[in-house]
């Protein structure tokens, strides 16, 4: 696993860094349309589809993340979350009543009618993100599905006298359901071990997304100012800005010869994709990831808003998914279809017997330091 920054999580899939020899006209690397043969093999393997129904579930999650905002909006006040529902192939929204309910079903979506809205939902997690959480607490997000405040224990330290309390304080703040995990989570830098990665001293990690000017990563892979060096250990230039904990993400200025391109890395498990945008893909929804270790994996979106509580402290604003990763992998890309979702930050397990990642959003790393993602 080698020397890494943090205890577990790795992020995100990784887009790739060229090669420094070549010239800023250079071409493109070859890229396949969001919904190549490859891409769908992959989902195939991973999600347990068969190609028409990877097809279909591309399709119809396409169709529900653009229904999203519009639902959103019609709902209002009465908005008490959303979710991909896979079974049904659509989007559901989470209403406090039915006076919205034909509304945003007009927009699209399917309805159901829970106790609290988002914003009560949010309020609560924020009182919660206020508590310090003892390292028996994995992570806590919102759950609009149960219209409650989801709090994960590791199972083993649930006895343990400070998680109680934590959960005890937890609970005083509204609707609050606890669940068991097996696991920590850990962030996924790794020593220098080689691959296609890029690397701050021994620390190796992966590429996320280029941005104009630069690329995005996990901020536990290295702090403002640090050095960063290719697959080929020339200079590529230096992280402009990051921020672990509290945030997971940084970004890196690009030059020396190196140029960015927005494309992320197959790995020869699926063709390299090309990136076309940044729209947010729903609870419930398929999501893949790239990274330098473990290459090309996909799953599904667990939660949104989700804070996690690593050994060096929170992280706030995560995605919980179902795909797994391994030290190396921190930082790298995870992409649904050919929108850009975040970069890896963390999680559990490993890409033998399985496990959860978290990914940092890009949209928040994007007006953080003010970038713009290299779009195709």
């Amino acid at each position: 696993m080698g020397a890494g920054v943090c205890a577990l999580f790795l992020g995100a899939a990784a887009t790739v860094g060229l090669p420094s020899a070549a010239a800023a006209d250079a071409p493109s690397p070859r890229a396949a349309a969001p919904a190549s043969s490859d891409l769908l093999t992959a989902m195939r393997k991973d999600l347990g589809l068969t190609k028409s129904e990877a097809v279909r579930r591309l399709a119809a999650e396409k169709k529900a993340t653009a229904v999203d905002g519009k639902a959103r909006k019609a709902a209002g006040s009465a908005y008490g979350g959303s979710w991909y529902d896979a079974s049904a192939g659509r989007l559901t929204v989470a209403l406090t009543g039915t006076a919205k309910a034909d509304a945003v079903r007009a927009a699209g979506a399917d309805v159901k009618v829970v106790a609290h809205s988002a914003r009560q939902l949010d309020g609560v997690k924020k009182k919660i993100d206020a508590l310090k959480a003892p390292k028996g607490v994995a992570s806590w997000h919102v759950d609009p599905r149960a219209s409650s405040v989801v709090v994960n224990v590791v199972a083993s330290r649930k006895a343990d006298n400070d998680v109680r309390s934590f959960v005890a304080r937890a609970g005083k703040t509204g609707p609050v359901t606890v669940k068991e995990v097996r696991e920590a989570p850990r962030t996924f830098a790794a020593g220098t071990v080689g691959g296609d990665p890029y690397y701050t001293g021994n620390v190796r990690c992966s590429i996320g997304f280029s941005v104009h000017g630069g690329f995005v990563s996990a901020g536990h892979c290295g702090q403002t100012g640090a050095a960063v060096r290719g697959w080929d250990n020339s200079a590529i230039g230096n992280f402009r800005g990051s921020s672990f904990p509290g945030n997971d993400y940084s970004w890196v200025s690009v030059g020396n010869g190196w140029w960015t391109v927005p494309v992320v890395l197959g790995w020869g498990t699926v063709s390299d994709q090309l990136v076309r945008g940044s729209a947010v893909a729903p609870i419930g929804a398929s999501v893949c990831r790239s990274g330098s270790t473990t290459h090309w994996h996909c799953g599904r979106v667990l939660a949104t808003n989700e804070t996690v509580n690593y050994s060096q402290g929170a992280v706030h604003e995560m995605t919980k998914t179902s795909v797994c990763a391994e030290p190396g992998d921190s930082g790298g890309s995870f992409i649904s279809g050919d929108q850009a979702q975040g970069v890896t930050s963390g999680g559990w397990g490993n890409c033998s017997g399985g496990g959860e990642t978290w990914h940092q959003p890009i949209n928040e790393i994007l007006n953080r330091y003010g970038l713009t993602l290299h779009t195709a």
